[in-house]
């Protein structure tokens, strides 16, 4: 290092191959497995340090110096600087060292920047670990590391954005939400989500669609996560377009997201419901909301209703007090119709299950005047039901099955009565179909 530093001409094409050999032979080598199952998600767990480190360290500088230095021209470099060999350096950032993957990372980038023709190669080998990742394994050390890359990469993207990097986008990026351990490394996934959101405004329907359709159901801290980036993408929504999302292509794209804002506020996890709640301490979010108050505050006036009454947290009750005082601030006419309509959609629904209630109180009287309900009670209680079912079907088959406990005379009657348990008895051909009864093949003569 020393002399590379204090000596010109180090690099030329008389050394690139000895100088790439001496790399591949250091480097590329079999990882160590790792030490426990998704250990590279235990945030208790201390990673397992690379042992040949201090050795590797300087292969790892020199090859940096190599590739940004100013004497390496990219058109020579490229007969050594294989796309095999990129391969082998990307399988490098399954490393468990932090260190490795912190040089792998930042030689990457610069690969990335000098080496034109090798661009849509290395995205699209990303994109193969992200699949695997995702499909197959849930296990990868360098997730983080390689979607860091992607965000300087994707803040270079020129407008209009190609429909390779879309659908990028839709395939490989969005579908990393669906991953159990999404949390090691959704700070770097949202900047690359947040910045395609940035530069194409239009393309938020789309990522909260995915959003809603990966969206955790009994993991609090991973919609916590999902809350955060739902504000982040909102804040980069137009007031034009967020009216549009109502009506969009995606299926009123903001009538379900605001439906699952609804679920987190009334949430009993108190942070997620207080998550849900500082949405509404973003005053551009507020801003929105207020432009289309008239469905929005229809989809979450229940959550905000019960939270303020009967949520078992001080501090949620409290937040949910704010909201409801900010939605009657913004317009208290349409906040005392909502009221009135939920106040008499709890009267119709209380008035439903009264009928129901009654409906089943009738059925309950009739059933009791016909002469075989002593029987089906009987013969209904809960651990003999299936006996009961099996006794039906061997007296339709003209059969006893218990032979200790005869059957009633009024059974075929009550059998009817029962009604529709109905097995078939005679089994279909196909269920029956052998090897043994195809067709034999017909014997040589004289056999």
């Amino acid at each position: 290092m020393d002399y590379i530093n204090t000596t010109k001409g180090v690099f030329n094409e008389s050394t690139f191959e000895d100088i790439k050999t001496m790399i591949a032979n250091n480097l590329f080598r079999s990882l160590a497995p790792t030490s426990s199952n998704h250990a590279q998600y235990d945030e208790d767990e201390e990673p397992v340090l690379e042992a040949s480190w201090p050795h590797l360290q300087y292969v790892y500088e020199f090859l940096l110096r190599f590739v940004v230095s100013n004497e390496t021209d990219p058109k020579v470099v490229k007969r050594y600087i294989t796309q095999d060999f990129l391969v082998r350096l990307l399988d490098l950032f399954e490393s468990e060292d932090p260190r490795e993957r912190d040089y792998l990372k930042t030689i990457l980038h610069r690969i990335y920047g000098k080496f034109m023709p090798y661009r849509a190669f290395i995205r699209k080998s990303i994109n193969s670990i992200f699949y695997r990742f995702i499909y197959e394994t849930e296990s990868h050390n360098g997730i983080a590391e390689l979607l860091e890359i992607l965000g300087s990469i994707i803040n270079g993207f020129a407008l209009p954005l190609k429909d390779e990097h879309k659908t990028f986008l839709m395939k490989a990026l969005l579908p990393l939400h669906k991953v159990r351990n999404v949390s090691m490394y959704h700070q770097q996934l949202s900047y690359c989500v947040t910045q395609f959101v940035e530069k194409d405004p239009t393309l938020a329907g789309a990522v909260l669609s995915h959003l809603l359709e990966y969206w955790p159901c009994t993991f609090s801290a991973k919609e916590l996560l999902f809350l955060s980036e739902v504000e982040e993408i909102l804040e980069m929504v137009h007031e034009a377009l967020f009216q549009e999302f109502f009506t969009s292509e995606y299926g009123e794209v903001n009538k379900h997201l605001f439906h699952r804002i609804a679920l987190c506020v009334g949430s009993p996890h108190f942070q997620v419901a207080e998550r849900a709640l500082y949405l509404w301490n973003n005053e551009y979010i507020v801003s929105l909301i207020a432009q289309q108050r008239d469905k929005v505050l229809y989809i979450v006036f229940e959550a905000l209703y019960t939270n303020s009454r009967t949520h078992w947290n001080s501090t949620v009750q409290g937040l949910t007090c704010n909201v409801v005082k900010l939605f009657m601030e913004m317009d208290s006419k349409l906040f005392d119709q909502c009221s009135a309509k939920y106040s008499e959609d709890l009267e119709k629904e209380k008035a439903e299950t009264e009928t129901k209630k009654a409906t089943l109180a009738e059925i309950t009287e009739l059933a009791k005047n016909s002469p075989l309900y002593p029987a089906l009670q009987d013969r209904l209680q809960p651990k003999s039901q299936l006996a009961y079912a099996l006794r039906v079907q061997s007296v339709k088959k003209g059969q006893t099955m218990f032979d200790d406990e005869p059957l009633s005379e009024g059974i075929d009657g009550l059998a009817q009565g029962f009604g529709e348990i109905s097995v078939s008895t005679t089994p279909t051909t196909e269920a029956l179909r052998r090897k043994s009864i195809l067709p034999a093949k017909k014997k040589a003569d004289g056999a």
